[in-house]
C-alpha cells in the first residue's frame, strides 16, 4: 500500500497491485481475451460466410466419423456443436476449428469394442482433463520435437486406416468383429456379393461429384452435395440401403459419468492416448493454419487448455473426443476466416441442424458417408511432402514408412512412440559421428617444422589429442576406445576447447580416459576446459584424477612447453 496527500489535507491510502499466483497467471492467459476479437467490425461479414461454408462442409464429416467410431451419427454432431463452439472461444488459434476427426475414431473403435459406446464420453472427459493440464503446464511447445517424417508417416496410416474402415459402410454389410481395420476389411471383401453392387454405385457417384465439383467451382461445397445427390438418387429409385437412422432434434442433456477409481484405473490408458492425439493432431492443425494465413499466431498452450475444456464438454453431453481439423480448418482460411467468430458460427450452424433438419439427416445413406470419408481419406496425404522424405536420405524414408506401418497394423501412439525413439537414435548416431578425436602433431602446432632428430624424438613421446563435438553417452565410448589404444608415448595432451557438449557419460569416460593413462605411466595434461563444464569434470573426479593440479592449461603452448620438460627429466631424449 501507498499513502497520498489529498488535495483537501487527508491522507489516501492507495493499493498496490498484489501479486499474482502462478496460477492466475497462467489462468489469465489460458482464458478468453478482448484481443481475440481485434478487427471484428471489419471482417464480421467474412467471418459469418467463413462459418456457413465450414459449417456445411463439416456436418457430412461429423456424421460420417461418428459413425465410424462405433459411438453413432448423432455423438459426431452432438461433439462438431459442442466441442466446437468451446474450443472456438477458448482455444489458442483464432482460425481452428475442432471437432471429430478421423484420427480420433482410429483410437476411439479399441475403447468401444472393449468398453463399449458409454465409455467414449468417459474417455473424453478424462483425455480433457489431462490435456488440461498439459497446457497449464506449458507444454504446448513441445510439438516441435516431433520430426516431420514421424508426423507424416502416421498422417500416412490414419488415413490408410480411414479407408479401410469405410469398406464394411461401402459394401453394406455387416460389420466382422474386431478393432483392426484391415483384418475387418480383408472380411468385408469376402462378403461382396449382387447385393452390395447398389451400395457401391452410391459410393462411386459420391466419389466422383467430389471429385469433379471442386473443379468447377472451388468454392462450392462438395461433400455435401455429393451427399444430398447420393440420397437423392436413394430415395427416387428406392435403394435398399442401410440409413444414418435417428437423430435427436435438440442437443442431450449434459451429465457427469461415474468416476470411480475403478473405472479411472480401468479407462486411463484409452484417455492419456486420446489426450496425447487432441494434443497432437491439435497444435499441428494451429500450425497449419498459422502457415496459411498471414499475420496469424496461435498459443499452444493456450490452444491445448481450450481443447481440453471442449473435450470435457463434448463428454459432459454424451460426444465422443475433438482434436483441431485440419481439412476443416483449411476450409475456414480459404473462406475468409479473420476472428474466431467463423468458428462460433460454425458451431451455431450445426446446432440449427439439430433443432430442424435431423429428420432430413436421418436418411442419408452410410454409403454416402463412406464415399465422403474415402476421399477425404486421400486428401489428408500430402503427396509432395511423402515423395521428398522418401527421396530424402535412407534414415528420414525408414522413420516415414516405419511410422506408418505400424500405425495400420499397430496402434497410432505405439507409432508415435516408436517413431519419435528411432529419429532420436538416429539422429545421436548421426551427433556422435559429427564428434571426433583426431590427433595433432606436435611441430604443426608449434611452428618447428625444420627441427633436429632430438627435437624430433622429444615430439614423437609426446600425443596430444583434440576432441571436437559432443563428449556425451553416443560418442564416449569410441573416445575411451581410441585413447586407449594410444601408442609408447610419455605425455599425453588432452585438448577440450572444441567441446560443444559434455554430460554425465562423457565427463566420466574422461575420467576413465585419465585414471588409465595415468595408470600405465603416461602423464595427461589437459587443456581449454570450459567454464561451463568445470563443475561437471570436477563431479566426476576428472580433475583429481590429474598427477597435479598444475597440469590443468589454458594455452596449448605452456601445456606443450610443460610436456616437452617432462619428457626430457624422463630421460627418454638423450
Amino acid at each position: 500500500m501507498k499513502k497520498v496527500d489529498s488535495a483537501h489535507g487527508g491522507t489516501l491510502v492507495r493499493v498496490s497491485a498484489l501479486p499474482q499466483s502462478p496460477l492466475r497467471t497462467i489462468l489469465g492467459r489460458a482464458l478468453p481475451q478482448r484481443s481475440d476479437y481485434v478487427g471484428l467490425r471489419s471482417s464480421w461479414r467474412g467471418d459469418v460466410l467463413a462459418g456457413v461454408t465450414v459449417g456445411v462442409v463439416a456436418l457430412p464429416l461429423a456424421l460420417a466419423f461418428g459413425v465410424t467410431s462405433g459411438v453413432g451419427a448423432a455423438a459426431g454432431l452432438v461433439t462438431a456443436v459442442v466441442a466446437g463452439l468451446v474450443a472456438g472461444v477458448f482455444g489458442g488459434s483464432s482460425l481452428q476449428v475442432s471437432g471429430p476427426t478421423g484420427a480420433m475414431t482410429v483410437v476411439l473403435l479399441p475403447i468401444v469394442a472393449a468398453h463399449g459406446a458409454g465409455a467414449v464420453f468417459t474417455v473424453a472427459i478424462m483425455g480433457g482433463i489431462i490435456v488440461i493440464v498439459l497446457g497449464l503446464v506449458g507444454l504446448g511447445r513441445t510439438i516441435q520435437y516431433i520430426p516431420w517424417p514421424v508426423i507424416e508417416g502416421f498422417t500416412v496410416g490414419i488415413a490408410t486406416i480411414i479407408a479401410l474402415q469405410q469398406v464394411p459402410f461401402a459394401l453394406d454389410v455387416p460389420k466382422p468383429d474386431g478393432d483392426k481395420a484391415l483384418l475387418v476389411a480383408i472380411e468385408c471383401l469376402g462378403r461382396i456379393d449382387a447385393s452390395t453392387l447398389r451400395s457401391l454405385a452410391l459410393v462411386v457417384l459420391v466419389v466422383v461429384i467430389m471429385l469433379t465439383v471442386p473443379r468447377i467451382r472451388r468454392s462450392l461445397p462438395a461433400s455435401l452435395i455429393a451427399v444430398i445427390v447420393a440420397t437423392g438418387a436413394a430415395e427416387l429409385l428406392a435403394i435398399d440401403v442401410s440409413r444414418i437412422g435417428m437423430l435427436p432434434s435438440s442437443l442431450p442433456t449434459p451429465s457427469l459419468p461415474v468416476l470411480d477409481p475403478d473405472t479411472v484405473r480401468t479407462l486411463l490408458g484409452s484417455a492419456i492416448a486420446v489426450a496425447a492425439l487432441a494434443a497432437i493432431e491439435s497444435l499441428l492443425s494451429a500450425k497449419v493454419a498459422d502457415g496459411m494465413a498471414d499475420g496469424s499466431r496461435y498459443n499452444p498452450d493456450r490452444e491445448l487448455f481450450g481443447q481440453g475444456l471442449a473435450n470435457v464438454a463434448s463428454g459432459i453431453f454424451g460426444g465422443m473426443p475433438a482434436t483441431g481439423a485440419i481439412a476443416r480448418t483449411a476450409v475456414n482460411v480459404r473462406a475468409g476466416a479473420r476472428t474466431r467468430v467463423s468458428t462460433i458460427v460454425h458451431a451455431l450452424v450445426l446446432l440449427l441442424v439439430v433443432l430442424f433438419a435431423s429428420g432430413l439427416v436421418a436418411r442419408i445413406p452410410l454409403a454416402a458417408l463412406a464415399g465422403v470419408l474415402i476421399v477425404t481419406a486421400f486428401r489428408m496425404v500430402d503427396y509432395r511432402s511423402a515423395r521428398s522424405i522418401l527421396r530424402s536420405t535412407r534414415a528420414e524414408a525408414a522413420i516415414f514408412v516405419l511410422t506408418a506401418a505400424i500405425t495400420i497394423l499397430f496402434d497410432l501412439i505405439l507409432a508415435v512412440e516408436i517413431g519419435i525413439a528411432v529419429a532420436a537414435i538416429l539422429a545421436l548416431r548421426a551427433f556422435a559421428r559429427q564428434s571426433g578425436l583426431e590427433r595433432e602433431d606436435v611441430s604443426n602446432l608449434t611452428g618447428e617444422f625444420d627441427v633436429d632428430a632430438e627435437q624430433r624424438l622429444l615430439h614423437e613421446r609426446i600425443a596430444v589429442y583434440r576432441l571436437d563435438g559432443a563428449l556425451f553417452f553416443g560418442a564416449a565410448q569410441r573416445f575411451l576406445d581410441e585413447l586407449a589404444a594410444v601408442g609408447d608415448v610419455e605425455v599425453v595432451i588432452l585438448r577440450l576447447s572444441g567441446i560443444r557438449m559434455l554430460d554425465a557419460t562423457g565427463a566420466n569416460a574422461l575420467a576413465e580416459m585419465v585414471r588409465d593413462l595415468e595408470h600405465r605411466g603416461i602423464t595427461v595434461l589437459i587443456k581449454g576446459v570450459r567454464p561451463e563444464d568445470q563443475p561437471l569434470l570436477e563431479t566426476f573426479g576428472v580433475l583429481a584424477e590429474l598427477r597435479h593440479e598444475n597440469h590443468l592449461f589454458t594455452s596449448l603452448d605452456d601445456a606443450i612447453a610443460h610436456a616437452r620438460s617432462h619428457v626430457e627429466r624422463s630421460g627418454a631424449v638423450r
